[in-house]
């Protein structure tokens, strides 16, 4: 009888721990509204994984969840989710719809439209990272100054997965 308790036990405790590791390392999420569109629609369900940032910086093309200073109706501050075009002391510069990195235009197969509004010439801070919805029409994201540069302890994680639409459902390119 002892021993069938203490395999209950260690079988409950297992599991505690398994759980306690998934919620650390990952995070669903749920999109909400346009700005990442044609990559991401509303109500897409998404799976973050949060551990990767601790050990490497963000780089060019990941898709973030981040917190922003603005806030919800209840005064909670919004995690916004954008793809990441700059990291620290990348040149940054928008000009005539085109995005450029380095001074290299960008290949943005991944946007909605073809091009992006703005006129911007600045570098990326250190612990810093610059990012743009893929819907550069209808997005909220670091050519505004509500967003700015993000600072990298505010990047709560890069999309791993989509889950829901299951018709979309694996990896987002």
């Amino acid at each position: 009888m002892l021993r069938e308790i203490l395999e209950w036990v260690r079988t409950v405790v297992i599991a505690c721990l398994i759980g306690l590791v998934l919620t650390l390392v990952l995070r669903p999420i749920l999109v909400k509204g346009h700005s990442m569109e044609p990559t991401l629609g509303d109500n897409n369900y998404l799976l973050i994984e949060q551990l990767s940032y601790y050990w490497e910086n963000p780089h060019y093309g990941d898709i973030i969840v981040f917190q922003s200073e603005m806030t919800d109706p209840d005064g909670e501050k919004r995690d916004l989710i954008k793809r990441v075009i700059g990291s620290e002391g990348d040149h940054i510069t928008i000009s005539d719809g085109k995005v450029y990195v380095n001074d290299v235009p960008l290949n943005e197969k991944y946007i909605k439209g073809s091009w992006t509004s703005g006129d911007m010439d600045m570098t990326v801070p250190q612990h810093a990272v610059f990012v743009l919805g893929d819907n550069r029409g209808n997005s909220m994201d670091s050519r505004s100054e509500a967003v700015g540069f993000v600072d990298e302890n505010r990047i709560r994680g890069r999309v791993l997965i989509r889950i829901l639409p299951l018709s979309r459902f694996g990896s987002i390119d």
